[in-house]
């Protein structure tokens, strides 16, 4: 009986080290397997559409683009903004992709008669989308999506100039470490990012970041924003070197623009 009791034990042993490092076997392969996508290297857009099972970075109708040959359309009219002074700005984090902005829900935008709410903000340096060949300083992606979880981005280009007030209070609550947030639980216009006249270009693209969504509405406005060089190198400075993706093939898409 002992020497039963003996060999059940000896067995027990063994399956609890067979279980650990199968255990520990499964925790090495999940983090082998885990997404670190970048600007560059061997994780750089050029890799994207292999880093991720469910991507459509190597689709047909991909962002950004250069916005040339485009048509002006007549049926094309100004946005249909909801954007309030009372809206908070949650919080700001560095993603270690770029600075983003949070907001809770408050400000939306009309679409096809149907409701998309701002969700965030972020900044790519240099742009990502060309506007007839050039590219700006910086560029400004305001993130809509509606229930269905379908997107409209709104695309601001920045140039360098004069001191952007509502840039200062943004960069008041920066310097931000990577993988940091910062709560800020404040008002803000988000408006006050916007260019005074607002005609835009207008196509189907997609998120230019992983896992590279398809069925994005684009609305990149015509005329930039003004920043200072400070506001601009402090972004720089925050931000992964050059974090924008290349521009992407047309592919037969038709690229809109306003009259006005």
């Amino acid at each position: 009986m002992i020497q039963m009791n003996k060999i059940n034990l000896v067995l027990v042993s063994l399956l609890l080290m067979l279980s650990c490092k199968q255990a520990s076997q499964d925790q090495t392969k999940a983090k082998d397997t885990s997404i670190h996508w970048s600007y560059n290297g061997e994780t750089g857009p050029e890799h994207w559409s292999e880093l991720e099972a469910q991507t459509h970075c190597d689709g047909n109708f991909q962002s950004p683009i250069n916005l040339v040959n485009f048509k002006v359309a007549e049926d094309l009219q100004p946005i249909d903004l909801h954007y309030s002074k009372e809206t908070i700005l949650h919080d700001v984090a560095n993603n270690g992709h770029s600075i983003q902005y949070d907001f809770e829900k408050g400000d939306f935008l009309i679409q096809d008669k149907d409701t998309f709410h701002l969700k965030q903000f972020h900044f790519h340096e240099p742009a990502e989308h060309l506007i007839e060949g050039v590219r700006y300083p910086l560029e400004v992606h305001l993130v809509h999506q509606n229930d269905a979880k379908q997107f409209v981005v709104l695309s601001v280009m920045a140039k360098e100039g004069k001191n952007s007030k509502p840039f200062e209070l943004l960069e008041s609550y920066l310097p931000i470490q990577k993988g940091e947030t910062k709560l800020i639980q404040q008002p803000f216009d988000i408006s006050q990012n916007l260019p005074e006249e607002q005609g835009y270009f207008s196509y189907r693209g997609s998120l230019t970041t992983p896992p590279c969504t398809e069925e994005v509405t684009w609305v990149v406005f015509k005329d930039a924003i003004e920043v200072s060089l400070e506001q601009v190198e402090l972004l720089k400075y925050l931000m992964p070197i050059n974090n924008y993706r290349e521009e992407q093939p047309h592919h037969g898409r038709l690229v809109k623009a306003t009259q006005f």
